[in-house]
């Protein structure tokens, strides 16, 4: 059996800052865009959810609304 010494590649810490500041960034450009108001369905949930992933689509003007 092999033990493996704990070392900074190994350790998972998250998604880090710059993933956290893409994920404030989408969460902010979507509720903008009015993708948070009546999530009530699964498919506002998953357009909200995919608003916040793909938000860089939403600057451009392509709409992530599921209908």
């Amino acid at each position: 059996m092999a033990y493996f010494t704990r070392t900074r590649d190994t350790v998972w810490y998250g998604p880090g800052l710059l993933g956290t500041i893409y994920l404030i960034s989408g969460v902010v450009v979507a509720a903008t865009h009015d993708y948070f108001v009546n999530v009530d369905t699964v498919k506002e949930i998953v357009s909200a959810v995919l608003a916040v992933v793909l938000w860089p689509l939403l600057l451009v003007g392509i709409s992530l609304h599921i209908h």
